[in-house]
C-alpha cells in the first residue's frame, strides 16, 4: 500500500501536471510493494508505468508537460527547455550511439535496478573537439526520457567573491536532487581544471573540491552531463565521479555521406557525386558540416534553383575549413582566399 507521502506526492504532481514526477512516484510505489513482497502488483505497477512512458513520447500532441521556470536567484543559474530530439535525429559512431542507449534503457527502468541495490548511469562526461555532437547528446536523451534540460550558466555562477560560487552551485545541486532533469554542464574545464596549474585560481579550486563532494554525494533521479573539449586539463579526481566517459570524434566517411544525404535531402541534385564531397569533407566537425549544406541550400533559394551541386557545396565545405583554420591558428589555410559564394563554384 502506498505511504501517504506517496500518496501526496502523487496528487501533487497530477495538480502540477508534472507526469515526470508523477510516474517517478509510481515506480517508487511499485517499488515499496516489491519490497513487500506483492510482487504481483508491483510488476502490474512497473509495467502501466513503462506503457506510459513509451506511449509518452509518440501522443497526440507530441509535447511535454512544461514545469514552473526556474524561480529566483536559480533562474540566473539555470536555462530551461523542452527538446524533441532523439537519437535517431543524430549521426553517431555505432559504439556512442550503443551506449547512449543503454543509458536510456536504465534511466526508463531505474527503479527495477535501484530494487537490487544498483545505480544507473546518470552521471557522464562527455569529451570531443567543438561540434562533434557532445550538446546534441544531452538535448536528445533529455527528449528521449520526456524530461527538461537545464543549461547550467557558468557566466552566472562563477564569481569573483569568496566562497559564493559555491554557495551558488549547491542551489543548482539541491535543484538537481528536487527537479528530475537533465543537468548540463557545458564548457566544463572553466571549473573542473586541474588544481595546481599556473593559472589556477584559489576560487575556482575551492569550487572543484565542492562539486566533487556534491556530485559524490548527489543520488537524485536527475542526469548530470558535463561536457569539454579539453579532457587533457581536467582534474583526475573528476574522471571516477562520472559512471560513463563518452567520446566524440570527427565524423568518419560513413558519417559523413550520412549527414550530407540527410541534411540535402530534396536538395540534392541526380547528379551530385557524393565521393567528392566526402573526400572533400574530412577534418570537419558535425556541425561545420551541418552550416556547409544550409549554406548551400540558401544559394540554391536565393537563385530560384531547386538542388545543390557538389560543386557548390563543395565551396561551402572549404569556405568552413578555412574559417575553422583560422580559428584554430592553422597557417597553411590562413593566406587563403574564401571561396566565391555566389553558387558557381569559381574564386
Amino acid at each position: 500500500m502506498a505511504s501517504a507521502e506517496q500518496i501526496k506526492a502523487l496528487l501533487k504532481s497530477h495538480m502540477n501536471g508534472d507526469d515526470s514526477h508523477f510516474l517517478s512516484v509510481a515506480m517508487q510505489v511499485a517499488a515499496h510493494e516489491a519490497k513487500l513482497g506483492h510482487g504481483k502488483l508491483a510488476e502490474e505497477l512497473r509495467d502501466m508505468v513503462d506503457a506510459a512512458k513509451a506511449r509518452r513520447p509518440h501522443g497526440q500532441s507530441g509535447k511535454l508537460v512544461q514545469l514552473s521556470q526556474p524561480r529566483g536567484e536559480l533562474a540566473s543559474l539555470l536555462s530551461v527547455s523542452y527538446p524533441a530530439t532523439r537519437v535517431v535525429d543524430m549521426v553517431l559512431d555505432q559504439s556512442i550511439e550503443n551506449q547512449l542507449h543503454r543509458i536510456i534503457k536504465e534511466q526508463r527502468l531505474f527503479a527495477k535496478i535501484r530494487e537490487h541495490g544498483l545505480s544507473p548511469r546518470r552521471k557522464l562526461l562527455l569529451v570531443g573537439p567543438p561540434g562533434s555532437g557532445k550538446t546534441m547528446t544531452a538535448s536528445a536523451l533529455a527528449g528521449e526520457l520526456g524530461i527538461p534540460l537545464f543549461l547550467v550558466r557558468l557566466d552566472a555562477l562563477i564569481t569573483k567573491f569568496m566562497g559564493e560560487t559555491a554557495a551558488k552551485l549547491r542551489q543548482v545541486f539541491d535543484s538537481i536532487a528536487e527537479v528530475r532533469g537533465v543537468y548540463f554542464f557545458d564548457e566544463f574545464d572553466a571549473i573542473g581544471s586541474q588544481r595546481g596549474l599556473a593559472n589556477d585560481v584559489g576560487e575556482i579550486r575551492r569550487v572543484l573540491n565542492s562539486f566533487l563532494q556534491m556530485i559524490e554525494h548527489d543520488h537524485s533521479n536527475s542526469l548530470i552531463i558535463a561536457a569539454t573539449n579539453h579532457p587533457e586539463i581536467l582534474d583526475h579526481a573528476l574522471f571516477r565521479r562520472f559512471d560513463d566517459v563518452i567520446e566524440y570524434k570527427l565524423p568518419g566517411q560513413d558519417q559523413v555521406a550520412t549527414l550530407l544525404n540527410r541534411r540535402l535531402g530534396r536538395f540534392k541534385s541526380k547528379e551530385f557525386n557524393m565521393k567528392q564531397a566526402v573526400d572533400e569533407a574530412e577534418m570537419l566537425s558535425y556541425a561545420e558540416l551541418c552550416r556547409a549544406v544550409d549554406e548551400s541550400i540558401k544559394e540554391v533559394i536565393l537563385r530560384d534553383g531547386d538542388s545543390v551541386s557538389e560543386t557548390s557545396l563543395i565551396d561551402m565545405l572549404d569556405e568552413r575549413k578555412l574559417i575553422s583554420a583560422k580559428l584554430n591558428g592553422n597557417n597553411n589555410y590562413y593566406n587563403k582566399e574564401l571561396p566565391n559564394n555566389d553558387g558557381t563554384g569559381k574564386q
